[in-house]
């Protein structure tokens, strides 16, 4: 090699060299700026409305899960097939004792109640008697007209409520005045058809509704605008 060529390689290396070192600052100045601007990005932030409005699972699986705070009231039938067994006395009916569908019939007015009759094969049968709401018991007595009674307090269409269930034999309500009765719990049975236990009348339930808190145990009224303190049971049972 002559020495015009060696002069240019070395020309050659030092231009490679001063190059690289050229690119390794421009590398190292580009990295610390980078660094720089990132420690100097401001933090997000989320207001206190954007807060309230985020979504979040806990959020959306409490929303999925709640429940209606509206009470529901459950109703269920007094005797088993009771809708068949309403084949005498419905509710509003007018009898006297020269017009009625029983015989011999001892009262007079408009039916405050509905009746549910008896088969021929549950003469003699036990034929159980269910609390058609949620409610405490709040009389049992024997009475004029039923025999054996018993009244339940309840809510029905939200409104209170007293429900009236006649011609019970008396003992088989064992529970206390007081006792809190679900719907569809037993609640006695009926009594036995001509006997003190129905105060001489047939085998049937006589199922009343009477309108707010004060007890009544009235079987009949005399009047027909009397009837709107009380409720079609058949409404209610439908």
């Amino acid at each position: 090699m002559n020495k015009i060529e060696g002069s240019r390689c070395d020309l050659d290396q030092d231009m490679k060299i001063q190059f690289i070192a050229m690119m390794l600052a421009v590398s190292v100045l580009g990295a610390g700026c980078a660094k720089n601007e990132l420690e100097t990005l401001p933090t997000p932030s989320i207001s206190p409305s954007m807060a309230q409005t985020a979504p979040s699972v806990a959020a959306s699986t409490s929303s999925t899960v709640s429940v209606s705070t509206h009470a529901t009231n459950t109703i269920t039938l007094p005797l088993s097939d009771a809708l068949s067994r309403v084949t005498k006395k419905s509710f509003g009916l007018y009898v006297t004792p020269q017009h009625s569908p029983v015989s011999p019939e001892r009262f007079k007015g408009y039916h405050v109640g509905t009746d549910f009759e008896t088969t021929a094969d549950e003469k003699d049968a036990v034929v159980s008697v269910q609390a058609i709401c949620d409610g405490a018991l709040a009389m049992k007595k024997r009475a004029t007209g039923y025999g054996g009674v018993a009244v339940q307090r309840c809510k029905i269409n939200g409104g209170e409520v007293t429900v009236i269930y006649g011609h019970l034999k008396l003992t088989s309500v064992t529970a206390s005045v007081g006792h809190v009765f679900r719907a569809g719990d037993a609640l006695g049975v009926l009594g036995k058809g001509f006997s003190t236990e129905t105060d001489g009348e047939r085998k049937h339930l006589h199922l009343g509704i009477h309108r707010g808190k004060a007890i009544s145990i009235l079987g009949y009224v005399q009047s027909k605008a009397a009837l709107s303190a009380w409720i079609d049971p058949m409404s209610v049972l439908r």
